[in-house]
């Protein structure tokens, strides 16, 4: 008896040594050292702050943020309404002291410690900046029993690992109003990012009004752009939250829209239009035509005056060649001046950007195709490619980020995102090269997505990203990762995002209104074809086109499926395990598709997932009788196997450009029934 109790103990203490940080606490991004205490800090309405030390007045407006925000959530009437730099209070519960003002600039200080005992708060940074992720950890830890609101005891210290942390949004594809980047920047602040990257110039549309070159946003935009008050706007919105503001303006390919109002700096003669599809095309800049330097001069002059930020992105990417193929002047020139081919001549060109950018006190940044032969190493690479240009990059010594891996509008899962490393464990970089790479940008391209469903393609996935990108690399444990995220999901959408409300807003929509019950059931367990596969699918999408469909409502990493998965390998992977957890749902999607034809016949928008809810009926059978042979250990006929084999197969195609998520899961259960 006491060797069984000796074991128990010693189960219990390797069990809660092994029990990370990470488990107990849902915090995004996780800090980097946190150590919970055996108490409680019980909030009440005589909760008070004090701001001391020497900040930034940003500060005070945060302040009073946090304190509404706690007072929305709990009902709980606290006695002060603004906080500013004279406010007064008597032994305030919370002391937050700073040492210094912050600056909105790439390295500066981000760190914070956070002491929460049972009778005070102590928020400690040596910035602002630092002071305000530590209000968004404070309201991260937010808890409630039968006895109200408290705060878990911990003593927190964090830092970010890298100091760009950036979303970059895409604002020419489709454009996204002023409150959508608002809604965003709060989103962003609550998981400390720190960098916005606006995409203002495309094919599709110039989107910033020029009061140098007026045409740029007459004739380029569809009367859809920013006027410098908006701009200036957004920039000290951003800056209230601690985040940067850069502009990309992309030269010399994607540059339609450009053309539009100026086509004689084009390298084919116009006229042209703003670009209706999706795609490479070929309007480029003419390198050589001595106009188009004066003219960037002066449009960047007046763009870097708007801009405050130091870092400015002229893209840089896809030039495709052809205009400079079928030009002879172009041609002529790069013979007279030893330019051996087309990358060299975008050398050239960026060569030349670089020196009016450079004039104008800016810093230039440009995606992997500007990485090339003599250019110098005052530029940063901003890597689509993948970590093989970025390493090679940092080996040389420039300074780069990541994107590639953190393309999020390529409808990949939240884990592939969260465990893509700007700095892989195995990385072949010294600790010196390891500091040119600055951090990472997940990248929302908008050709397939429009401001009313943009959010669910961000969020809460980039949550994951701000993480490897703040958190310590050893924090990568992916089953806490989508524990916690589910709640910041939820946290998130007090700054007014729209990934989780306008879900069922479309699905109403598409069913005009009527019930969407069985639609849902369905739809949450499908997700948007991945990749580009979309576009290859026999719809031709153009700027016009519908984006209301199911798969536009559809969300990527469907939760409902992944949990399905999930719960098919905890049973797999253990014999004793009841299938109990699988039948109540099983069931369920057996029946639904009958159900959810009532609806379709009412709506022939639905029409072209109807294959999707039959097979998913069909799917939902096979499981059961899958999970009937295994429970039972019968002897499964060969039969049986190879013609569900086909039917799985069948259910793998997609439809609607969507496809099901539980397929995969099913076919496990099949195979494995099919060894007995």
């Amino acid at each position: 008896m006491k060797k069984i109790k000796f074991l128990l103990v010693v189960l219990i203490m390797a069990f809660s040594i092994s029990l990370t940080p990470a488990q107990n606490l849902p915090l995004m991004p996780y800090p980097k050292s946190v150590k919970q205490l055996n108490t409680n800090f019980r909030l009440d309405k005589e909760f008070t702050l004090f701001v001391e030390g020497n900040p930034n007045e940003r500060i005070y407006p945060a302040a009073t943020r946090m304190l509404r925000r706690l007072s929305d959530r709990t009902g709980l009437f606290f006695p002060q309404d603004v906080i500013t730099s004279t406010t007064k209070t008597e032994s305030p519960p919370m002391v937050i002291s700073v040492k210094r003002p912050g600056k909105v600039i790439l390295n500066e200080d981000e760190s914070y410690q956070l002491f929460i005992y049972d009778n005070k708060i102590q928020l400690m940074a040596e910035t602002d900046l630092g002071a305000m992720h530590g209000f968004e950890t404070l309201l991260q830890l937010l808890s409630a029993d039968e006895n109200g609101y408290y705060l878990p005891a911990v003593e927190i210290e964090d830092q970010p690992r890298f100091p760009w942390r950036g979303l970059m949004i895409d604002a020419c594809r489709h454009f996204m109003p002023i409150n959508m980047v608002k809604r965003n920047l709060d989103a962003m602040a609550a998981v400390k990012m720190n960098v916005l990257h606006w995409h203002l110039s495309e094919d599709q549309g110039f989107r910033v009004e020029s009061k140098v070159y007026p045409k740029l946003h007459q004739l380029g935009s569809d009367g859809l752009y920013y006027s410098h008050a908006q701009i200036k706007d957004v920039i000290e919105y951003a800056a209230a939250r601690g985040i940067r503001v850069y502009p990309e303006f992309d030269v010399p390919g994607h540059a339609t829209s450009w053309f539009a109002a100026y086509p004689e700096f084009a390298s084919a003669p116009g006229p042209y239009t703003i670009e209706r599809n999706w795609g490479i095309f070929d309007p480029t800049f003419d390198p050589t035509n001595e106009e188009t330097y004066t003219f960037l001069n002066n449009f960047f002059g007046e763009m870097a005056a708007l801009f405050p930020d130091e870092y400015f992105h002229i893209g840089g990417d896809e030039v495709n060649g052809k205009q400079w193929d079928a030009n002879e002047s172009i041609q002529k020139f790069m013979n007279e001046n030893n330019i051996p081919d087309n990358h060299a001549l975008q050398t050239y060109f960026n060569q030349r950007i670089l020196k009016i950018l450079t004039k104008h006190g800016k810093k230039m940044i440009g995606w992997d195709e500007i990485f090339q032969p003599g250019m110098p190493q005052n530029i940063v690479i901003h890597s689509w490619r993948g970590t093989k240009a970025l390493m090679e990059a940092a080996q040389k010594g420039y300074r780069s980020i990541l994107s590639n891996g953190y393309y999020i509008d390529l409808i990949q899962p939240t884990d592939f995102h969260y465990l893509n490393d700007p700095i892989p464990a195995d990385s072949p970089l010294s600790e010196k090269e390891k500091k040119n790479i600055l951090g990472g940008e997940a990248t929302m391209w908008s050709e397939l997505v429009t401001h009313e469903n943009v959010d669910s393609r961000i969020w809460p996935r980039t949550a994951a990203i701000a993480e490897r990108l703040w958190s310590p690399q050893n924090i990568n444990d992916v089953d806490t990762m989508y524990k916690r995220i589910e709640r910041i999901s939820f946290l998130l959408e007090e700054h007014g995002l729209l990934h989780i409300k306008n879900y069922e807003m479309m699905l109403r929509r598409l069913t005009n209104n009527n019930d969407i019950t069985y639609l849902k059931t369905l739809v949450d367990l499908i997700e948007p074809v991945k990749i580009y596969t979309r576009h290859r699918q026999g719809v031709k999408y153009t700027s016009f086109s519908p984006y209301t469909r199911v798969v536009d409502a559809a969300r990527p990493d469907a939760d409902a499926a992944r949990k399905f998965r999930n719960e098919v390998d905890r049973y797999l992977a253990d014999p004793m395990l009841n299938s109990s957890n699988l039948i109540p749902s099983l069931l369920r999607w057996v029946d639904n598709h009958s159900k959810l034809m009532e609806t379709i016949k009412l709506s022939p928008i639905l029409k072209e997932i109807e294959p999707l809810s039959h097979n998913l009926s069909k799917i939902a059978s096979l499981a059961l009788e899958a999970i009937e042979y295994i429970n039972n250990n019968r002897p499964t006929p060969q039969y049986w196997v190879e013609q569900n084999l086909d039917l799985i197969e069948e259910a793998k195609k997609p439809y609607g450009q969507a496809e099901l998520m539980l397929v995969s899961a099913v076919e496990k259960l099949v195979l494995t029934a099919g060894k007995n």
